[in-house]
């Protein structure tokens, strides 16, 4: 039996340095402890070290995460990827701490298939927002409001939940909000009128019937005057997709996707809308320049005497 001390205790010292000195989300370092929380359990079961991560290692874990053998469920390629690389950063990280040869420098994770963002249509956005009236006028007002800022802002659900009242400001008349991404990253983005009534009513209306005559410094609570949970909010879209009768799959995230996509469509720049998506690179931006051009190939094969 093979001591895996040393793999553990480099794994624990791995998250502590993505936390503390990278500065990563809470919600990352819990996806890459699930993903070297898998490879503890295949070198327990291949009763390997630390030693012995090399590329072979590597092409027989990544069978094992898809279910060769049928000893396990098989991972989607999209987890079984990041499993990859997170494993291959503990190496890097290990290597370097140690100042030893990285096996694993020159290994790559599988490659996925490019899929482009799902976003709603405008109507069903709307649609959307309509069917947020529910649980009564304060929960209404809550989930109404959570919705616009979502859409309104392209945000995504953790930056949003993560809001305090103090990241509201008003200057010149508009409002904006300050959002935290990932690694720590503040940006500031602008309110749409929509959304700025119906935060405004929510705070007036809305929020102090939250709040049950406490105190809290975030802007979305729950029934508890605690700050609503992603959970939560995942939860308020989902009823609202629901009780707007939308066919599809709707997550915060759509509502990510269809801000960006409806920006493009209405002319934006892909600059402004990388910077408002947080984006680090405008490569990861530019997906959402593929759902638009498939959007005029339709309409060129629809509307165009010869193209078909």
């Amino acid at each position: 039996m093979v001591n895996n001390d040393r793999l553990n205790s480099a794994i624990t010292e791995y998250l502590s340095f993505a936390s503390i000195e990278k500065g990563l989300s809470p919600n990352t370092i819990k996806a890459y402890a699930l993903d070297l929380g898998k490879l503890q359990e295949y070198v327990e079961i291949r009763e390997l070290g630390l030693n012995e991560i090399d590329p072979q290692f590597m092409d027989d874990f990544l069978g094992w995460l898809r279910g060769a053998g049928g000893h396990r469920q098989p991972s989607s390629e999209s987890t079984n990827s990041r499993a990859v690389v997170t494993v291959r950063n503990l190496i890097k990280f290990e290597s370097r701490t140690n100042n030893k040869l990285n096996l694993l420098a020159e290994y790559a994770p599988p490659k996925i298939p490019k899929r482009l963002p799902k976003g709603l249509a405008i109507n069903e956005v709307m649609a959307l927002i309509e069917g947020a009236n529910f649980d009564g006028e304060v929960f209404a007002l809550r989930n109404v409001a959570l919705i616009e800022t979502l859409y309104s802002t392209g945000a995504r659900v953790s930056e949003i939940t993560a809001l305090k009242i103090n990241d509201l400001d008003e200057v010149s008349n508009s409002l904006t909000l300050k959002l935290r991404g990932k690694g720590g990253k503040e940006r500031i983005v602008p309110i749409g009128n929509f959304a700025r009534k119906s935060l405004e009513d929510y705070l007036v209306r809305g929020r102090p019937g939250l709040l049950k005559g406490g105190e809290s410094q975030y802007l979305f609570l729950n029934s508890r005057s605690k700050a609503l949970s992603r959970q939560s909010a995942w939860e308020i879209v989902s009823k609202a997709a629901e009780n707007a009768k939308i066919s599809t799959h709707v997550t915060p995230h759509s509502l990510r996707h269809s801000f960006a996509t409806h920006l493009l469509d209405g002319g934006a720049d892909i600059r402004v809308v990388q910077e408002l998506l947080g984006h680090s690179s405008v490569t990861t931006t530019q997906i959402y320049t593929l759902v638009t051009i498939d959007k005029l190939r339709e309409n060129y094969a629809s509307a165009h005497p010869r193209a078909m």
